[in-house]
């Protein structure tokens, strides 16, 4: 073949040069005509548009075109026209084809019919090639940068908090233990536990579920910081909204107040959803089509709405009378009664029709190190909000005061020799901050219109399933 430069498709279909030779290579998603003329469509990845290829065939046989099938992988130069068919605007009148790799057409699983998202679960290694998840996965990509962007701006220091943890202050129950003992043959002490003396790190080692604590370390030297990681949760929860791996974007403050960190929230989620409306528009536009009609209408919803502020309390006393009016609920509502994701929605859609934070919850639900209010009864938590998701953000202010952390530790069961670090951070030059996390696959779920969080993730982890 004639050595022409490589030219995306995403580049091919914004061009005007018409007559100009081009290169292209992709996949191949469709091929139809007849003896005298064959349409390829082809896809590389760059865009969820195809560009069509023409095909002469006086001028290529038969043999050729013949092993050029859905899935199979080509390299092409042509001429680039201006189309006169319907849905483009440009083509490639095709003077070379390579074959870089056929599919064979009687196993290649991706044959042009409808597939459902179940099915091509099982084949999570072929399914990027699908426009669903093509579109997925580039939002995927914007979104990350979206965060990195949102951060950066505002002068925040990226920081890499450990994957692999020896602190069980989160729950070691819900953890995934990290060992390279022999499980065939576990040493044991007097009392029947695992000796861990001989294990890599001498200690008891697993997977961490959030980057939060050792965030607050550097926060406490750096001001301003965010992870943006992978996190692990051993949670036995076969549903739409939970993964066993999954990653967390954690931003922690210094001398934030509860009402910083709320508009910080605000900003940052006002931020990705605007950058999706502004680089995403072909893969939203496509998934709105194909999942959810009103998807573009509730990401404006989002961006153009204030955030309401509302106490817990106040939530409650909304959500009660609503049951008072004949509203029915799966779940009880009562203070002291963490909320459900129908509660939360309610709010949101029904009662406020804007996006909700809603904060000082009592303390008896949530995590130990989040500051306590003056009434000895709720601590200045925040989560926000949104329309179909329910909670997407979950953040509070931690608590800065020694003795209080120390009391609000050993009253949650977490034992002081695991967290003596993080309570040195109150002893040395303590300092008032806040921060939040934000599950990125939630935040996919809102921006993609999918129904099911294993849909946003490439491969994902969840029980009984760790294939690819």
């Amino acid at each position: 073949m004639e050595a022409i430069k490589r030219k995306k498709i995403v580049e091919a279909l914004k061009s005007s040069s018409f007559g100009e030779k081009v290169n292209i290579k992709g996949w191949v998603r469709t091929k139809r005509g007849n003896k005298t003329v064959n349409f390829i469509a082809i896809n590389d990845g760059s865009t969820i548009n195809n560009i069509q290829v023409v095909v002469d065939m006086e001028k290529f046989g038969e043999e050729i075109l013949k092993p050029i099938t859905t899935g199979a992988c080509v390299s092409i130069n042509g001429i680039l026209t201006e189309s006169l068919g319907k849905g483009q605007s440009v083509e490639i009148q095709a003077t070379e084809i390579e074959l870089y790799g056929a599919a064979d057409p009687d196993t290649y699983p991706l044959q042009k019919k409808g597939h459902t998202l179940e099915f091509l679960r099982e084949i999570a290694h072929l399914r990027p090639r699908t426009n669903t998840f093509g579109a997925i996965f580039r939002v995927r990509h914007q979104m990350a940068m979206a965060i990195h962007n949102f951060f950066h701006n505002k002068g925040f220091v990226y920081v890499h908090t450990p994957i692999i943890t020896g602190s069980d202050c989160e729950g070691a129950g819900q953890m995934f233990q990290v060992t390279t003992l022999n499980l065939y043959n576990l040493k044991k002490n007097e009392q029947g536990q695992i000796d861990y003396t001989d294990d890599f790190f001498g200690k008891q080692a697993s997977l961490t579920v959030s980057g939060q604590l050792e965030g607050e370390l550097a926060a406490m030297a750096l001001g301003e910081i965010y992870t943006f990681g992978p996190t692990f949760r051993a949670e036995n929860s076969n549903t739409p909204r939970h993964l066993s791996e999954f990653w967390m974007i954690e931003p922690e403050m210094a001398f934030y107040e509860i009402a910083d960190n709320m508009q910080l929230a605000e900003d940052f989620v006002k931020h990705c959803i605007q950058w999706a409306l502004d680089n995403c528009q072909d893969d939203i536009q496509f998934l709105s089509e194909m999942y959810d009609k009103e998807l573009v209408e509730r990401l404006k919803f989002v961006v153009d709405n204030e955030f309401i502020r509302l106490t817990y309390t106040e939530g409650i006393e909304i959500l009660e009378d609503a049951v008072k009016n004949g509203k029915k609920f799966e779940f009880p509502v009562g203070w002291g009664t963490d909320l459900q994701s129908e509660h939360e929605r309610y709010l949101v859609e029904t009662h406020f029709k804007k996006p909700v934070i809603l904060t000082d919850y009592p303390k008896e639900i949530k995590s130990f190190y989040m500051k306590q209010n003056a009434d000895g009864k709720t601590v200045r938590a925040m989560d926000v909000l949104f329309p179909k998701i329910g909670e997407i953000i979950g953040g509070s202010q931690r608590e800065e005061n020694y003795e209080k952390l120390r009391q609000r530790a050993a009253e949650m069961g977490v034992p002081e020799k695991d967290i003596w670090w993080y309570l040195d951070t109150r002893r040395f030059g303590t300092a008032p901050h806040s921060g939040f996390g934000l599950g990125f696959e939630r935040l996919l779920l809102f921006v993609t219109g999918m129904a099911n969080i294993r849909d946003v993730i490439p491969f994902p982890r969840t029980p009984n399933n760790a294939e690819f």
